[in-house]
């Protein structure tokens, strides 16, 4: 089983939700970088469990531990690998699943190529907790993408049927930064409102809700990128599909470029201090698979929680006849909002490779 994705900077997740530890390996990081301890921890408490009513009452400090590749708070130039201790799990709530697949998780394909080998309990390696690492890694790239003046940031930009507002044609490393200190990350508090009473009616109803994520980076300069199989958007997307729930990425105005006339679609260039400009992003930033210099915008749907308490039609493969499945243990009735930092996270580290490859000035 290999978890890993980048070119020159390789990060590689491991462990499962109910084992020992999990954790990031990540080679190819400058050295020299220093790594702002209490911004990293920062920002993984926006993604960690059992902060609300909103989440799964899982408690887990999410603290990781450096076992290599830093030292003084310095990137020395040796693969940086760092483990966070599990310490909530509830392996029992899983021990009648072992026979019985939850509908729309990894349990059966995982139990079909590894011969039911497969540690499941939480949803093992392909759990949302692995999610956890991913920040480690996204983290430290979002604080060295941000000394270069390349920033990224996201919102939930709907959940269920309720929309948050969207970004502007110009968002700001101002405005990241005060959506990631609201405890729940919008634009307009009072669509998050809905979006949060839309989660705790699906609560309610033993249901789940799922939602979009809008993210942007900033900063970047034209150029970043190749044509055709290696375009910036063919390394974010793959990326972005690696994180547990992710069932649709899309650039700019995506699937909704499909519905406009070309006259509609198309982005009018402009001079603007000396440097070319759109006057609109439906491209999002990317064309032909290379930034534009303007704002690189995504979105990321993230599926509805397939883990829910109401009855659902399952197989028992020990019997190989249909059963009935009820889903106990703890869960999030909606993950989207708990994904935001992630999506950012996987976004950073994906530009941070690029730039890395490329040596475009930056670095």
């Amino acid at each position: 089983m290999s978890s890993e994705f980048g070119k020159l900077l390789r990060i590689a997740v491991f462990g499962q939700s109910h084992g020992k530890a999990i954790g990031v390996h990540m080679d190819g990081l400058p050295a020299g970088e220093a790594i702002d301890m209490d911004a990293l921890y920062a920002f993984m408490r926006r993604r960690k469990p059992g902060a609300n009513p909103l989440s799964t009452p899982r408690k887990e400090a999410d603290l990781p531990i450096f076992l290599s590749g830093v030292e003084n708070g310095v990137t020395c130039g040796a693969p940086l690998c760092a483990i966070i201790e599990n310490s909530d799990q509830h392996s029992g709530d899983y021990a009648k699943l072992a026979n019985t697949p939850r509908p729309s998780h990894a349990d059966y394909t995982a139990w079909v190529k590894w011969g039911g080998q497969a540690d499941m309990r939480g949803g093992g390696h392909f759990s949302g907790r692995l999610t956890a690492p991913l920040c480690i890694a996204g983290g430290i790239a979002r604080q060295i993408l941000a000394r270069r003046g390349i920033y990224v940031g996201a919102h939930l930009a709907s959940v269920g049927g309720e929309q948050d507002a969207a970004f502007p044609l110009h968002p700001t490393a101002d405005l990241f930064d005060s959506i990631a200190a609201k405890p729940f990350p919008v634009l307009d508090d009072e669509a998050g409102e809905r979006m949060q009473q839309a989660i705790l009616d699906a609560r309610q109803a033993q249901d789940s809700v799922g939602g979009v994520i809008e993210c942007a980076a900033i900063g970047l300069p034209a150029g970043l990128g190749d044509p055709m199989f290696d375009g910036l958007e063919n390394r974010l997307a793959a990326a972005l599909f690696g994180i547990p729930a992710v069932k649709g990425v899309e650039f700019g105005l995506g699937f909704g470029s499909a519905l406009l006339r070309g006259s509609e679609n198309n982005d009018p260039f402009r001079m603007e201090d000396g440097r070319v400009v759109t006057e609109t992003n439906r491209a999002g930033g990317i064309l032909g698979g290379i930034t534009t210099g303007m704002p690189v915008t995504l979105r990321v749907a993230v599926k509805p929680t397939p883990s829910i308490s109401k009855p659902q039609q399952t197989v028992d493969l020990s019997t190989g006849e249909n059963t009935e499945l009820v889903i106990g243990g703890r869960h999030d009735p909606c993950i989207a909002h708990r994904a935001v930092p992630v999506v950012e996270a996987v976004t950073a580290a994906v530009l941070l490779d690029i730039l890395l490859e490329g040596n475009y000035g930056t670095f």
